[in-house]
């Protein structure tokens, strides 16, 4: 059984808690932690009796009762967590971002190869929705050439006033910023960001929307729409168009009603309704993958390489430039 404590316990940290608890083959939660405490001991409750609070991650990955640590925390919070739980020598799990800059990742990607020791999976659950996974393998098969351009758009229903412009990037576009590089399998090479007319529904410390521009090392081109105050619903599209012919990922299952004079379709709202098998796919994965001391899914290198990218898109932003994409080498240790 493995036993993981859980740093932040906001919406998606009690997810995670609940997922554990009442699916997750071989885990239990045996500690939560939050810097707001009466959240934590919220969380605690879907955990059951027995379930430890702490109010910072430090004395969450020094208890013995902790064997592994799953990182929900805000992606500025990461670091030092993902440093300390490093160093204990305990496998991590950690949501997206590895950490809000390269220069950050490239710390945790150092001390991670100084461990000697593989010990963190990524949360890109993309990678483990079948979508994805059924247009990575089409193109694998080469039966459709080369992929040419990849469209996509990333719209969310609302944003908090807490959610800045640059989060646009590493809170959202990260997803596909990781998802394209493992689905073509080459890294980016220049990125830029065209603003368009902005929604006038939106604070003001958010531009909204964007159209984000990457460009692979052999060409491949990324248009990437992200809206995230679109209003309407979580609308997650994407289309790969290839030599010989344009593959889509096809929408998920939901009724056609007709009522009043009105044909309609539900949109999802929630990225918790969307990806919830892909969510439930890579935490038994990791689970999984700990009893033989290995990770299958996103590494710390791929977390280094979504934030290197990361900071050339916010620097697009601010300058209205294409910016080359600059990376170190890919150590041993990842190869």
């Amino acid at each position: 059984m493995l036993r993981i404590g859980v740093i932040g316990c906001g919406a998606m940290g009690r997810s995670h808690i609940d997922r554990i608890t009442h699916k997750t083959r071989g885990a239990a939660v045996t500690a939560v932690s939050d810097v707001f405490e009466e959240g934590a001991r919220k969380a605690a409750e879907i955990a059951g009796k027995g379930c430890k609070v702490y109010t910072n991650g430090k004395d969450l990955i020094a208890d013995p009762d902790v064997d592994a640590v799953l990182i929900v925390s805000p992606g500025f919070a990461h670091k030092d967590d993902l440093i300390e739980a490093i160093k204990a020598g305990k496998r991590i799990f950690c949501e997206k971002p590895l950490c809000t800059t390269a220069e950050d990742c490239k710390t945790v990607m150092e001390a991670e190869a100084a461990s000697g020791k593989h010990l963190i999976q990524l949360g890109f659950m993309r990678r483990y929705h079948k979508g994805y996974i059924q247009i990575k393998e089409s193109i694998r098969t080469g039966e459709y050439g080369e992929p040419l351009i990849i469209h996509c758009t990333h719209r969310n229903p609302s944003v908090p006033e807490s959610y800045i412009t640059p989060m646009t990037v590493h809170d959202t576009a990260i997803h596909e910023i990781d998802l394209f590089h493992w689905m073509v399998n080459d890294d980016f090479d220049t990125v830029q960001v065209i603003t368009p007319k902005q929604t006038s529904l939106i604070h003001d410390k958010c531009r909204d929307p964007h159209i984000m521009i990457m460009k692979t090392k052999t060409g491949v081109t990324v248009d990437l729409e992200v809206f995230v105050n679109c209003l309407f619903g979580y609308d997650i599209n994407c289309e790969v168009v290839c030599e010989k012919g344009a593959l889509t990922m096809g929408k998920p299952m939901a009724p056609v009603i007709k009522t009043a004079g009105i044909k309609s379709t539900p949109e999802t709202m929630e990225c918790y309704d969307l990806f919830k098998e892909a969510y439930d796919e890579e935490i038994q994965n990791w689970v999984d993958c700990a009893a033989d001391g290995i990770i299958e899914g996103p590494n710390t290198w791929d977390g280094y390489l979504a934030a290197v990218t990361a900071d050339a898109l916010i620097k697009a932003q601010q300058t209205g430039e294409i910016v080359r994409v600059e990376s170190v080498g890919k150590p041993d240790f990842y190869k």
